[in-house]
């Protein structure tokens, strides 16, 4: 890369530039992105589905080369600009390809967050009606089917999700995301470990906690990779713009390499803390019963409300739980919201207040398509699938592996690797770097390529996800 092309990369807009506080602000903020959802509903329906142990013991392995490759690459690119991603990519040249490689980074979270807040609405009302002491109303049969075809209920529960995501999103990075994550994290992992306790000692938890842990390599296939791959998506926050957003409110003298190793072990630890509240305690309900463990989905919205009602002070144990995941996917709602925000403020040229009104208004907009999607529109199928079920797959199977692969591309093709390195090596020692040079070369790219090829695969029928 050139002198000029350099210069302009790593010296942002003036003006523009916000930051964290420091690093706990920063670390907090992206493990309260990476840990939402993707960690406490998919990380175990995903586990139990493929392997448990097996599946586990290939998750870390790609989050350890994979994910630590496209975490520090986001991050630094972030960082080195000052920008969100249309504004990264489009800082080293003016190229087609740079353009549409920065714009499928950001419009994934403005096509994620309406369908992941109306799965938030889900969890409000659950909340609700534990809090309240419905136990055993939603535990009874088609409730959640009942719950979810009702467009108006399940529009009033999505809109108070998104609309409290939107006033932490209006308050700002210090005031706002930083200050929620820096109460809301701590609270999660409290909830966590005894949500998680409870579970494990339950009579016949032991057999779950022993599925979830001990690796059987009978049980790996492809699949089990496929699947370990895009839950790291969800997981890291990877290849959906938000790293690259806060990688740009973060100091030059913030140690990325660090930050990550952060990140990703408190990613690691709420993922099988997850695993070890849900798992076990489906295994104690069902006797080990495969069929009731590999509910999918669905595990956590209705089986997992039948654990409870079978363990006693059901009410209890679902309010904890239930907050906790409400929690959790607020502060993943928050991420996505503000890398979206920060796309329209930097490329529109909007102040904060009016972006977050129009990211606010699209959102109903899809996100009311999505809760038509299992009510009055439950006719409507796209390559067979319900509204929110084709934008899920459009995202995490489609687009995430395309925006990750323009990533690789910018790194290979564009920056240099050097060029990364040396921006972390500004505050990192990057003792990771061998394997950094290694994964974004080679691993990465044929990684990103066979999930691509299994998605597409999977959406004509030729294999089953």
């Amino acid at each position: 890369m050139d002198d000029k092309r350099k210069e302009t990369a790593i010296v942002p807009e003036a003006g523009q530039k916000v930051t964290f506080s420091g690093n706990l602000g920063y670390i907090l903020a992206v493990a309260g992105s990476a840990v939402g959802l993707g960690n406490i509903w998919r990380f175990p329906y995903l586990a139990a589905k493929y392997g448990g142990g097996i599946f586990l013991l290939v998750y870390l392995i790609l989050m350890l080369t994979f994910g630590y490759a496209l975490m520090v690459s986001e991050t630094a690119l972030g960082r080195m600009t000052g920008k969100s991603p249309v504004g990264a990519f489009q800082s080293f040249g003016n190229q087609k390809w740079l353009t549409f490689g920065g714009w499928i980074n950001a419009i994934i979270p403005m096509l994620i967050l309406p369908y992941y807040c109306v799965i938030g609405g889900w969890v409000v009302k659950y909340a609700f009606e534990y809090l309240r002491g419905h136990a055993d109303a939603i535990a009874a049969d088609g409730y959640f089917g009942a719950f979810i075809s009702d467009s108006l209920g399940s529009e009033i529960c999505f809109a108070v999700f998104l609309i409290a995501a939107f006033f932490v999103i209006v308050a700002g990075v210090k005031n706002g995301i930083e200050a929620v994550s820096k109460v809301i994290m701590p609270l999660l992992v409290i909830l966590s470990v005894i949500t998680a306790v409870y579970s494990v000692t339950r009579p016949g938890a032991l057999a779950g906690v022993k599925y979830l842990l001990v690796p059987n390599f009978s049980q790996f296939s492809l699949m089990t990779v496929v699947a370990a791959m895009g839950q790291l998506f969800y997981s890291l926050s990877l290849a959906m713009g938000i790293l690259y957003t806060y990688g740009s409110y973060l100091k030059k003298d913030s140690d990325i390499e660090k930050n990550t190793t952060q990140v990703e072990i408190f990613d690691t630890a709420i993922a099988l803390l997850a695993g070890l509240m849900i798992i076990p305690a489906v295994f104690a309900f069902s006797g080990g019963d495969m069929s009731t463990l590999k509910a999918g989905p669905s595990l956590m919205f209705i089986t997992l409300p039948k654990v409870f009602d079978s363990m006693g002070f059901a009410n209890v144990i679902g309010s904890v739980f239930f907050v906790m995941v409400l929690f959790a996917a607020l502060t993943s709602a928050i991420s996505l919201f503000e890398t979206s925000v920060s796309t329209v403020t930097q490329e529109l040229g909007m102040k904060r207040l009016p972006a977050s009104l129009l990211i606010l208004g699209t959102s109903l907009l899809l996100g009311t398509a999505s809760v038509l999607g299992y009510g009055a529109w439950d006719f409507v199928r796209i390559f067979g699938m319900q509204v929110l079920d084709f934008f899920d797959f459009l995202t995490n199977s489609m687009m995430m592996p395309i925006s990750a692969l323009f990533t690789c591309l910018l790194i290979l093709r564009v920056t240099g690797r050097e060029t990364i390195a040396e921006e972390v090596r500004l505050s990192s020692q990057f003792k990771r770097e061998k394997l950094y040079y290694f994964v974004i070369k080679y691993l990465a790219p044929a990684f990103l390529i066979v999930i691509l090829l299994s998605s597409i695969a999977s959406v004509l029928g030729w294999i089953q996800i």
